[in-house]
């Protein structure tokens, strides 16, 4: 199969929204919805704020596009620092496939056109966090050359939850 990539344009805003909607939701609550993460994602994962970041000349989005849309991206924040460990000032932000596309070596194109990108900024090590459950994507992260290099917190409300800080080492 085929996997086209290309940057993302402002007019991608609503699939980006609701495709990190699907993954969030399917990757963090394997117990059910409750409001308060309903909260969450409906008001950080909207395609208001797709559009801010795509605005954004230190953000950088690749999408993956088949015949129907958008299945995956991947999003680069420069100028942001690690919160643990080394790393350059680059963050993958965000990388996430449609579920009944992985396995197809999606996040793994995606993830060498990001690092790519991240050289092109002169960014040899950038960083990534992960929740610290997530082992599958702990797993990939690892394969693909990161090694865990300290920890965080991702912070909904007034809740924190462990995040692994991966850094690449190429």
């Amino acid at each position: 199969m085929e996997i086209t990539l290309r940057p993302a344009r402002p007019e991608d805003a609503s699939s980006l929204a609701a495709l990190s909607i699907e993954v969030w939701l399917g990757t963090y609550l394997r117990h059910g919805i409750n409001s308060f993460f309903a909260d969450y994602v409906f008001g950080e994962l909207t395609p208001q704020r797709m559009a801010e970041h795509l605005d954004r000349d230190t953000e950088s989005f690749i999408v993956s596009q088949n015949a129907d849309g958008i299945d995956g991206f991947i999003r680069i924040s420069d100028g942001v620092k690690p919160p643990a460990g080394p790393g350059s000032a680059v963050e993958i932000a965000t990388l996430y496939v449609q579920p009944c596309h992985q396995g197809r070596g999606l996040g793994q194109a995606l993830l060498q056109a990001g690092l790519k990108h991240c050289a092109d900024l002169g960014a040899a090590r950038p960083w990534l966090t992960t929740n610290s459950e997530n082992t599958p994507a702990i797993g990939f992260y690892q394969r693909m050359g990161f090694e865990i290099t300290g920890r965080t917190h991702f912070h909904v409300r007034d809740e924190a939850y462990p995040n692994e800080v991966l850094t690449y080492r190429p």
